[in-house]
């Protein structure tokens, strides 16, 4: 597959769980390398991923992977083998070792031959730094290494395409910039999707960016398109200034505002800039 073909297509989708509209007219082309996923809590972002990794069924539209309709039954099981996707929360089988439980997961995905899983299970415990924990009990693993573990289930198979939701949420600064290390490595070669809260995850290492509101696209595009949505509208000001839509006091004293203008100093915009502008206006447009 060509390096710049779709890998997933979303075409027109919309998904509703009774009277909510979780997802409303999504169209996204997710190619290789890594793809931000931007988007306040209810946004729709999990509902996408599920829908994109076949465990969602869209109630109208279609998404494809590889070329093929996701809905094709035939073909499902196959697709899935080349898609890897790391839930927020999981859960282990507590009682087993960090191997028995990639070995239980490459069974899951049919890898049956015993030496092509024992050879893969050692490349994802090496790829994810986990090869002197493979005996460790699951349960004793800490929150990194638990993430970890995650990872390493979603990568059996080699996937083509990774799916991660908020794979850096509850670790600590030295844990997210080992887990970005290893995630900006898996992108290089496949299409990556990273859902995450963390702005500065993004601005680190997706070189494009979807932002997500209410079920709906705001931006699709380079994430260095989405920090420029703000320039010349972020301004630092002795004074707490009227009319930002946000703005905070520094350590310094002067004020970082969002959402004027002019005024004070102008200020280098940041992705988490244009993101609050992009929905602070869809806020503001709605009420």
């Amino acid at each position: 597959m060509a390096a710049d073909s779709a890998i997933a297509e979303v075409i027109d989708v919309t998904k509703r769980f009774r009277d909510v509209v979780a997802l409303s007219r999504v169209n996204l082309t997710f190619r290789s390398g890594v793809t931000g996923l931007l988007g306040p809590n209810g946004a729709g972002k999990t509902t996408l991923m599920r829908c994109v990794s076949t465990l969602l069924r869209a109630d109208e539209g279609s998404v494809t992977a590889f070329g093929v309709d996701v809905r094709d039954s035939e073909s499902r099981s196959l697709i899935r083998r080349r898609i890897g996707f790391m839930p927020q929360e999981f859960g282990f089988y507590e009682g087993f070792t960090v191997y028995a439980f990639l070995d239980y997961a490459a069974l899951m995905k049919r890898i049956d031959c015993r030496d092509e899983r024992r050879r893969e299970i050692d490349r994802v415990l090496d790829a994810t730094s986990l090869g002197d924990r493979s005996d460790q009990k699951t349960k004793h693993l800490s929150g990194g290494m638990r993430r970890r573990l995650g990872l390493a289930v979603a990568m059996l198979g080699d996937p083509q395409l990774l799916i991660l939701d908020e794979p850096t949420a509850g670790l600590d600064p030295e844990q997210r910039f080992r887990f970005r290390e290893l995630i900006s490595g898996l992108g290089s070669n496949r299409a990556l999707v990273l859902s995450t809260h963390l702005s500065e995850d993004v601005a680190a290492l997706a070189g494009r960016t979807v932002v997500l509101h209410e079920g709906q696209v705001l931006f699709h595009g380079a994430t260095d398109d989405l920090a420029r949505i703000a320039e010349g509208r972020v301004w630092i000001t002795d004074d707490k200034p009227d009319g930002a839509l946000v703005s905070w006091r520094q350590p310094n004293g002067t004020y970082r505002s969002l959402g004027l203008t002019a005024g004070g100093h102008p200020a280098q915009s940041t992705v988490e800039d244009g993101y609050l502008l992009l929905v602070g206006r869809e806020k503001a447009a709605r009420t």
